[in-house]
């Protein structure tokens, strides 16, 4: 996290937050409450799940009031179930209700992504596959997302465009073909002196021998294959590259499609259909 907090794409992500909430003033607290006024807040669970963001919502605060003295009772990681409190705060009680919501907002999304991870994990638990995330993150939240996905035990898959060459259907379609994607590919990345790992997605056994015949990738997407074809794929394969299944893999249906020894199982629902997990910010006296 330590990391994270020191990219610019997260500073600029937060202070865009401060913007987008705080504006001219929080002008319900600057009304309500002495300047002077001290106070102690609590940030309690209100479901169960596996905490993220605890390091973050220390240094948002510290960000509105650098004198804010902020106490981590729970890691990121960590289960929390219904009544713990995970974070004690207290200073200036203008500025710990100033950070309130941007704070919240965060750590429950980021809660509920490493939660949503940790149910696919624990289906996985004894077996060769791991689950991987997807780019289907919330604009401006990828970096965060996809670090709550390791929090989880997952793994993360490429980060964007530019740090893995993945030779969708598409692209093939609109290469001419899967030799001619791989060609274009291989020469460009020569061009441009890069060294990207190339993973190609395939829609059938014939495609997947095709990649086979020509060569010169590392991975090999199987996408809406059943795990039937799954299976008939790795024999064609025969560990020659690392594999991952996608497409409509559900949490139902995931041990299935890992118990045919597939490396990977990417799955957007890690990050783009996640249920925040509730957290509450409360004063104590």
């Amino acid at each position: 996290m330590k990391e994270l907090l020191e990219n610019p794409l997260i500073t600029q992500l937060i202070d865009i937050s401060f913007k987008e909430d705080i504006g001219d003033g929080d002008h319900t607290s600057l009304a309500c409450i002495d300047k002077s006024e001290k106070g102690k807040s609590i940030i309690v669970a209100k479901e169960n799940g596996i905490l993220a963001g605890v390091e973050l919502a220390e240094y948002i605060f510290k960000k509105v009031d650098s004198d804010l003295k902020v106490s981590q009772l729970f890691a990121d990681g960590d289960l929390i179930h219904v009544g713990d409190i995970v974070l004690e705060i207290s200073g200036s009680s203008q500025s710990i209700l100033t950070a309130e919501r941007t704070v919240l907002n965060f750590m429950q999304r980021l809660s509920g992504v490493a939660s949503q991870t940790k149910k696919y994990v624990d289906v996985l638990n004894g077996l060769h596959t791991r689950i991987i995330d997807t780019r289907k993150t919330t604009p401006g939240m990828r970096l965060l997302e996809k670090w709550a996905v390791k929090i989880g035990g997952g793994a993360n898959h490429r980060i964007g465009l530019y740090d893995m060459i993945l030779i969708k259907d598409n692209h093939v379609d609109f290469s001419g073909g899967i030799s001619n994607a791989i060609e274009r590919v291989q020469k460009y990345l020569i061009s441009k002196n890069l060294n990207l790992k190339i993973e190609i997605e395939t829609r059938s056994l014939d495609e997947v021998r095709q990649v086979i015949d020509k060569g010169g990738v590392h991975r090999i997407m199987l996408d809406n294959f059943t795990p039937e074809l799954i299976s008939e794929a790795l024999a064609i394969i025969d560990g020659k590259y690392e594999t991952e299944a996608s497409g409509g893999i559900t949490l139902q249906t995931l041990k299935q499609f890992a118990e045919t020894g597939v490396d990977y199982v990417s799955s957007g629902a890690l990050t783009h259909s996640v249920k925040s997990i509730d957290l509450s910010l409360r004063a104590v006296k």
